[in-house]
C-alpha cells in the first residue's frame, strides 16, 4: 500500500526522527498535540498540526488522521506504542498501523503472557510467581508499559507492600493498567538486547544487539553496540533466541527482545513491540535506517535479508534535563543550548523551548560512532565537552563523568554500575582483577551492590540538634499522596510525601526520627521545586 501521508501518534525527538524518515521519501507528515504541549519542536517542524486532547487518547489520534486525509500513523514509543486495543481501532478505521499486528501486541506485550510464550519457544525465562516462591531481592514489575514505570526493586518483606502500592500507581499513570507482576532478580547481569525486523511474509532477522547496562531508576543512560560482553557464538545464540520468539508471536515490523546476561548465560526478559529511544546505535553501527524499514513492512513489502554486521563502534547517552547527581526531574527554559556538530544528535526541543514536568525530559541523545570503540567513546566525550545547556538543570556533568570512567572504558558496566559507583562519585585509580573483580562472600550469595569506599570522603552522620527542620520538594511535580499527619512520630527514613514528575514517583523521607509539626501541602498539589512540603520538630 503506497503511503502519501503519515500521522506521528508521538512527540519529542521520535516524532521528529520520523518526520525525516518521511521526507526522504516523500511523504507528508502531520503533528499532534496535546494543549499543554503547544509550540513544541514537533509541531513545528511537521506539515501540518492537529491539536488533540491528550497523547493516550487513541480516538484523537484516529479523528486528526481522518481529519487530515492520511493513510497511516505511526506510534513512536512511549503512549500508545505498544497498546494493542490501539492498534486494533487504527486498523479497523482503515488505516495503515506502522507496528506489530494487534494480536502480536497482545501475545508480547502482557509481559507474563510473553514469558510463557518464551519458555515455550525453549528460550530461558527468570522465574516469575508470587514472593513467597521466589524469594527476595526481587523485582516488582508493570504487567504493560515500560521504560522504568511501574518497577521497583524489593530486598526486604517489609518493604514489599508500600513498593506494590507505588508501582501500581506509577503503573496505572503511565500506562492505564495497574497489573502487577513479581520476577526474580539479578543484582549484577548485563542488559543486552537483539534488534529485530519482521515483515508480514512470515521473515525475521536479527540487527545485532546493543548493550544497555548503564541505568538510573530502571531507565537507559548509555547504549552501545556492539556489545563488549559478546563474541560471534554468544551473539548467534541471542539472536537466534530472539527469533524463535518473535516467530512464536507471529511478530512483524521493529522490535526488540530484551535478555539479562549473566556470564554466558542469558534469560529473556521482555520484548519491546516497537522502535527503541536507543535505535540509533543500532543505525549508526550496522549502517541501516530502521524507520526506512519501518515504513517498508507497513506497506507490505516482502524484505530480504539485510546481512547486518557490525561496521563501525556506536554509543549513545541521553542528556536530560535532571539532577545530575540523584536524576531527579528537572524543569525550567531552555535560555541556551549547544549541540556538537561533530557527531549525530537527535534532539527534541531547541533553544528558547520549555521542558515541563507532564512529559519526559530527555533533550536530546547524542551518538558517537568509530572504527574502534574506544575511539567512539573518544569521540562522544569530545562532543560532550563541547555542549551547553543554560537554564534547566541537565545531567551534562554526570554524562561527561560517565563516558570517562575507567570501568566503562573497560566495559565491565553491569546494571549495577551507578550503585557501585554513584554519580559524580571520585573515580578509582584503578579497578579490582581477578578473583577480586568479581564481589562475592564464602559459601553465601554475592553481596548486594553498594557504593566502593571512598577513602578520600570524610565520614560523618546526619545528627539532629532538636530544631526545627523543613523538607522542601526535590524537583517541580504533583503531591500524589500525604502519608502522615501532623502530630505523627515518623522514624528515620520512613515517606511523609510522594512526588509525581514525568510519570515517576519520588518519595519524601524524613532524614532521622521526629514529630511532624506542619504539613503545607494536600494531595493533587503541584509544587515548584525548592517548596516547603513539611516541617519537623523533635
Amino acid at each position: 500500500m503506497e503511503i502519501r501521508k503519515l500521522l506521528v501518534a508521538n512527540r519529542g525527538e521520535i516524532a521528529l526522527r520520523v518526520f525525516r524518515a518521511c521526507a526522504a521519501e516523500g511523504i507528508g507528515t502531520i503533528a499532534v498535540v496535546a494543549p499543554d504541549d503547544r509550540g513544541s519542536l514537533h509541531a513545528r517542524e511537521a506539515g501540518e498540526v492537529v491539536e488533540i486532547a491528550g497523547y493516550l487518547q487513541s480516538e484523537e489520534h484516529i479523528r486528526a488522521a481522518k481529519q487530515t486525509g492520511a493513510e497511516a500513523i505511526h506510534p513512536g514509543y512511549g503512549f500508545l506504542a505498544e497498546n494493542a486495543d490501539f492498534a486494533e481501532a487504527v486498523e479497523a478505521a482503515g488505516l495503515v498501523f506502522v507496528g506489530p499486528t494487534p494480536e502480536a501486541l497482545r501475545r508480547g506485550g502482557d509481559k507474563l503472557e510473553a514469558k510463557r510464550t518464551a519458555e515455550g519457544a525453549g528460550v530461558p525465562v527468570l522465574p516469575t510467581g508470587e514472593p513467597e516462591q521466589i524469594g527476595f531481592p526481587l523485582m516488582i514489575k508493570a504487567a504493560v508499559g515500560g521504560g522504568g514505570r511501574g518497577m521497583r526493586v524489593v530486598r526486604e518483606p517489609a518493604e514489599l507492600a508500600d513498593a506494590v502500592e507505588a508501582a501500581g500507581r506509577e503503573a496505572k499513570g503511565a500506562f492505564g493498567d495497574e497489573t502487577l507482576f513479581f520476577e526474580r532478580y539479578l543484582e549484577r547481569p548485563r542488559h543486552v538486547e537483539i534488534q529485530l525486523l519482521a515483515d508480514e511474509h512470515g521473515r525475521v532477522y536479527s540487527l545485532g544487539e546493543r548493550d544497555c547496562s548503564i541505568q538510573r531508576r530502571h531507565q537507559k543512560v548509555l547504549e552501545e553496540a556492539p556489545s563488549p560482553a559478546l563474541d560471534p557464538e554468544l551473539r548467534e545464540r541471542m539472536s537466534d533466541a530472539a527469533i524463535a520468539f518473535a516467530r512464536a508471536i507471529g511478530y512483524r515490523s521493529l522490535g526488540t527482545v530484551e535478555f539479562l546476561l549473566d556470564g554466558r548465560d542469558f534469560l529473556f526478559l521482555e520484548l519491546n513491540g516497537r522502535i527503541q529511544v536507543e535505535h540509533p546505535v543500532t543505525e549508526e553501527a550496522i549502517g541501516l535506517d530502521l524507520v526506512a524499514l519501518q515504513l517498508a513492512v507497513a506497506r507490505g513489502e516482502q524484505l530480504d535479508d539485510p546481512q547486518a554486521s557490525f561496521r563501525r563502534h556506536a554509543v549513545e547517552v541521553r542528556l536530560y534535563a535532571e539532577d545530575p547527581v540523584d536524576f531527579l526531574p528537572q524543569a525550567g527554559t531552555i535560555q541556551r543550548l549547544r549541540l556538537s556538530g561533530s557527531i549525530r544528535v537527535d534532539a527534541g526541543v531547541a533553544e528558547g523551548d520549555e521542558v515541563g514536568v507532564a512529559y519526559d525530559p530527555m533533550i536530546a541523545k547524542l551518538i558517537a560512532s568509530g572504527a574502534t570503540r574506544p575511539e567512539a567513546l573518544d569521540r562522544l566525550g569530545a562532543a560532550l565537552a563541547e555542549t551547553e545547556v543554560e537554564g534547566v538543570t541537565t545531567n551534562l556533568p554526570f554524562l561527561r563523568w560517565l563516558v570517562a570512567h575507567p570501568a566503562v572504558r573497560a566495559g565491565l558496566a553491569t546494571t549495577a554500575f551507578l550503585t557501585e559507583f554513584p554519580a559524580l562519585s571520585a573515580v578509582p585509580t584503578r579497578l579490582p582483577s581477578g578473583p577480586w573483580a568479581t564481589p562475592w562472600r564464602l559459601n553465601l550469595p554475592p553481596p548486594a551492590p553498594h557504593p566502593v569506599p571512598d577513602p578520600d570522603a570524610p565520614s560523618h552522620d546526619h545528627r539532629h540538634t532538636g530544631e526545627q527542620s523543613a523538607l522542601t520538594a526535590p524537583m517541580p511535580g504533583t503531591v500524589i499522596r500525604v502519608a502522615v499527619a501532623e502530630g505523627d512520630r515518623v522514624e528515620a527514613r520512613q515517606p511523609l510525601v510522594v512526588l509525581e514528575a514525568m510519570k515517576m514517583e519520588t518519595p519524601v523521607v524524613s532524614p532521622y526520627e521526629a514529630v511532624v509539626r506542619k504539613i503545607h501541602v494536600s494531595e493533587g498539589d503541584r509544587v515548584a521545586g525548592g517548596t516547603i512540603l513539611v516541617e519537623l520538630e523533635d
